[in-house]
């Protein structure tokens, strides 16, 4: 069964509101791969940007469980063990694959998931089976021209879709996803990538569609401007502030996202021991979703 949201509140610190609660995480780079291309999204294989989509390795499943044996000995304050990546958690096995092992070896540390959601509605019963106790999807449009814009296609059932078409599978699957998961006791926290000149006025219609459908959080990530969305603009804080303002209407909002590493280790916008234990270099392929 997975945790309650008090617990989550205690021990996870990306349910922390307000004050930071000093729990540590680690997180479990073991998804290579990707099934969706955001534009903003630059995945790579490096030991020095701080962001979502890095990590300086990929382990597989049974390295994760050393790497959780050596983190919570090297540091005892981890409380959640998380794969976000670098690719999409639900685009290969390994992330679920993962999770059943740690719910085997390591019953009392919080298991954390990331997804882009397009897989989620199909493979809901999956994530509930395998344990998990906080289920974040990232959501930025509910409205699949705005979608478009940010989204450039998805991989679905074998073949490459773009445009309008692709944002109404992702965001039929993403929501829908968000509703199974929810009804079935795991806690949802959505990510939404604030971009200014794209969904500024449309994030908090964001924020009511995934509250109705059960989940529970919310996080409003500024935009890092790169890739094919380069020529965007970074929120300022009043603009943050602003918008996070107005998503609170219907949800919760968290608001000391650090923007992790995916094999970030130790505590978010502290100490950080990742080093301590990934410890080789292997170089993947570059796909990779925002998770």
């Amino acid at each position: 069964m997975s945790v309650s949201i008090e617990e989550l509140r205690s021990r996870h610190p990306c349910f922390a509101l307000g004050a930071k609660n000093n729990s540590g995480r680690i997180h479990l780079p073991v998804s290579p791969g990707c099934n969706i291309g955001c534009r903003f999204c630059k995945r790579d294989i490096n030991d020095t940007e701080v962001r979502p989509g890095v990590s300086s390795s990929i382990i597989t499943p049974d390295e994760a469980l050393d790497a959780i044996r050596k983190a919570t000995e090297l540091m005892p304050e981890i409380q959640v063990a998380g794969v976000a990546g670098p690719g999409d958690t639900l685009a290969t096995p390994y992330a679920l694959e993962t999770f059943r092992k740690i719910k085997d070896r390591f019953q009392d540390i919080i298991k954390c998931m990331s997804t882009n959601g397009l897989m989620l509605a199909e493979r809901a019963g999956e994530v509930i089976e395998a344990g998990i106790d906080s289920l974040t999807v990232t959501v930025n449009a509910v409205d699949p021209e705005i979608l478009a814009q940010i989204n450039e296609f998805i991989i679905w059932q074998g073949k490459r879709i773009e445009g309008i078409e692709a944002a109404k599978i992702l965001i039929e699957n993403q929501l829908e996803g968000i509703r199974r998961v929810s009804a079935g006791g795991v806690t949802v926290k959505v990510n939404t990538v604030l971009i200014p000149e794209i969904n500024r006025d449309h994030v908090k219609e964001v924020a009511k569609a995934v509250s109705e459908c059960g989940a529970t959080i919310y996080n409003i990530i500024p935009l890092i401007p790169q890739h094919k969305l380069s020529h965007c603009t970074e929120p300022s804080c009043e603009l943050l502030y602003e918008v996070r303002k107005e998503a609170e209407e219907y949800i919760k909002v968290f608001r000391h996202c650090s923007r992790c590493r995916a094999d970030a280790v130790g505590l978010p916008g502290g100490k950080d021991i990742s080093k301590q234990i990934y410890l080789r270099e292997i170089k993947a392929e570059n796909t990779f979703s925002h998770g």
